[in-house]
């Protein structure tokens, strides 16, 4: 079996730390692992396959001899450093904004659209957490009955930020518990015991950067450039897992039963759908696990031709890490 020579850019970071592990628990076929983050990280040591790896500083160099590199060091790190990876011979599966509308690069998510990945020119992106999810669960549901519109409300986890949310919550917590104000660093407002629908900027019209990128990737992850969509995204008090209400018109009805039966053979997907038993998914049973949880399916009382789901996935492994080892399987060919 062939092996491959794999630098993790924002290698310190929760995604980039759930890359390597990923690596690890696929059995990607590694043959050296290059650890990469700023100068701050210089020479933290990670476990990978019984040894410890050191964290090296990024720069223009060190992409020689490098396959495959992961990128999640957000968009600026990207665009500078991508265009030097492809360049010294590395396909580049990067999980930032950077290049995920840019003509010409593929946004790819390998249960729905794997073909587009091999029309890459050194560059594949990793759409967002939160469309990620919900297209792996429309796609096979879009094939039994094209889709005539999509309304999605996310309630998406505190390390869809990043660390820092993470430790915010958790100080926060301990703020409130002790009756003392809690104070807000990383978001506007305090997030613990609270929801923000407020995730990155706002633009004009009132919808957030956040929201707009959900209608933007699935239409191009979709091919379906026409299709109406419509967000709204909120950030919760949860650590790890988004969750998503999402009503979808199609053009003819499908019912309830019919779509847990596609959605059980669905790639990716598993259906958690028994409410008379309180099942249906949960972030806190997704985190850490792979597929995309699937329930609460039912049709809509106000159009016969929609269906409503409640979609809950791991946004640090399907929403950013795993799927980026997945593309980097698809193109390897394991």
């Amino acid at each position: 079996m062939k092996e491959y020579r794999v630098a993790v850019v924002g290698a310190t970071g929760m995604v980039g730390q759930a890359m390597r592990e990923i690596l690890d628990e696929r059995d990607f076929p590694v043959s050296a692992l290059r650890l990469l983050a700023s100068e701050r990280s210089r020479g933290k040591r990670f476990a990978f396959r019984g040894e410890e790896l050191e964290v090296e500083v990024l720069d223009e160099g060190s992409f020689q001899d490098i396959d495959y590199a992961l990128f999640s060091a957000g968009a600026s790190i990207s665009k500078r450093f991508a265009p030097i990876a492809v360049e010294a011979g590395a396909l580049v599966v990067d999980n930032s904004s950077a290049f995920r509308m840019d003509e010409g690069v593929p946004l790819v998510v390998p249960e729905v659209n794997p073909q587009d990945a091999f029309e890459h020119g050194g560059i594949i992106a990793n759409p967002n957490c939160s469309t990620i999810q919900m297209v792996v669960v429309l796609k096979p549901l879009h094939d039994r009955s094209p889709m005539r519109r999509v309304v999605v409300s996310t309630y998406q986890s505190v390390s869809g930020t990043g660390k820092d949310a993470v430790q915010e919550l958790e100080v926060q917590t301990r703020e409130a518990q002790e009756g003392r104000e809690a104070s807000a660093q990383v978001y506007p407002h305090p997030i613990a015991f609270n929801c923000l629908p407020h995730i990155d900027v706002f633009l004009p019209g009132g919808y957030t950067k956040e929201e707009m990128k959900m209608v933007g990737e699935t239409r191009k992850i979709m091919g379906l450039p026409d299709l109406p969509v419509s967000a709204t995204a909120v950030r919760v008090p949860v650590f790890v897992g988004h969750s998503e209400s999402v009503n979808v018109e199609f053009e003819e009805a499908i019912d309830a039963e019919e779509a847990r039966s596609i959605l059980r053979e669905a790639p990716g997907v598993e259906v958690v759908d028994d409410p008379g038993k309180a099942l249906y998914p949960l972030a806190l049973d997704a985190a850490g696990k792979d597929p995309c949880y699937v329930g609460r399916i039912r049709v809509d009382t106000s159009c016969p031709r929609a269906l409503n789901l409640w979609i809950v996935s791991d946004n640090l492994r399907k929403g950013a890490a795993l799927n980026a080892v997945q593309i980097a399987e698809l193109i390897s060919g394991r």
